[in-house]
């Protein structure tokens, strides 16, 4: 081989290399992705076990990827961070999250599913009223949608926040504490709460009626819903059709879910009966609901500055 041929060849493998570069380079580029954090119940997780979303994104070149997180603080802190792009909570965690500044807008909620939270005790407790929590200790998962219930219902009964003793625990750990008798009251929500009625005969001192409107968000980041309309609105309208399904089939969205939280279909049944079904964007008068509990936060303590719940609400064309 003459030095000119190397030469020629030795050009010829650069010219290659570079343009299988830039191929890659494209093609990376044309990889999208949208990273969805979901707990172990609600239309998220249903959501993703039908594989809607996924056929509603591919012909924008979307993948999907799904992370599943204990409760709604833990989410919301991945969220914050940029590690997920949207996902679901219930009141109170895009309070505590909006108040440490994360960058998360109100996408669309659920309706109201009050009788889906309650405080619990032991079907053998003394406890009978929530009045009778004064001086007690409550489990609850900190910034949860039940501590906004806690808060409420101990108001109601004229009984001081800081006259009980807060437990803040997951859900897992709050139930062994529950049954150990570690604490004296409970507050969680469903499929939790199905399960922990089934399994303890454990008493509902007080649920969210006339308390508690026990909403869901599905929030996302402001990156992704300014740069991103196009794939919001697929995911919005994935879950709204998920939704019209388990409305027309709980009994097999129970059985669908069962594998996933580990929980029997007929205690999923029951939990599934008090949800709420229909993705909207927030009216004026959820947004007021929601207002009033971060104020209520605010007045106690538990977020360190006032905040706009509005300011962090997706602006929707009319």
């Amino acid at each position: 081989m003459t030095r000119r041929m190397l030469t020629r060849l030795t050009a010829m493998a650069a010219v290659v290399k570079l343009l299988l570069i830039a191929g890659f380079g494209a093609a990376a580029a044309d990889d999208k992705e949208i990273r969805i954090g979901y707990q172990k119940y609600g239309t998220l997780v249903l959501l993703k076990g039908t594989g809607l979303l996924e056929e509603a994104l591919a012909p924008q070149g979307y993948q999907v990827t799904w992370t599943e997180f204990a409760a709604g603080p833990q989410l919301l802190e991945a969220l914050n961070v940029g590690a997920i792009d949207l996902g679901s909570t219930g009141e109170a965690p895009p309070i505590f999250a909006q108040a440490a500044g994360a960058p998360l807008v109100y996408v669309a909620h659920e309706p109201p599913a009050p009788k889906g939270e309650a405080i619990l005790v032991p079907k053998d407790s003394p406890i009978a009223s929530v009045a009778d929590l004064a001086g007690k200790k409550v489990a609850l998962n900190k910034g949860s949608n039940v501590h906004y219930l806690l808060v409420e219902a101990l108001a109601q009964a004229g009984v001081a926040y800081d006259a009980i003793e807060p437990v803040f625990l997951p859900p897992a750990d709050a139930r062994a504490a529950f049954e150990q008798g570690a604490v004296d009251a409970w507050a969680i929500w469903d499929p939790f709460l199905a399960a922990a009625e089934a399994a303890t005969g454990a008493r509902t001192l007080v649920n969210g009626e006339g308390l508690v409107a026990n909403h869901q968000f599905y929030l996302a980041t402001q990156k992704f819903v300014a740069e991103q309309p196009a794939a919001l609105e697929a995911v919005l309208a994935s879950l709204a059709e998920t939704d019209r399904w388990v409305q027309r089939n709980p009994a097999a969205a129970a059985e669908q879910l069962a594998p996933s939280v580990k929980i029997p279909a007929t205690i999923l049944a029951v939990a599934l009966a008090r949800q709420s079904y229909g993705v909207t964007p927030l009216s004026e008068p959820v947004i007021a609901r929601q207002q009033a509990i971060a104020d209520a936060f605010h007045k106690l303590g538990l977020i360190p500055q006032p905040i706009s719940i509005a300011a962090a609400v997706r602006k929707v064309q009319s």
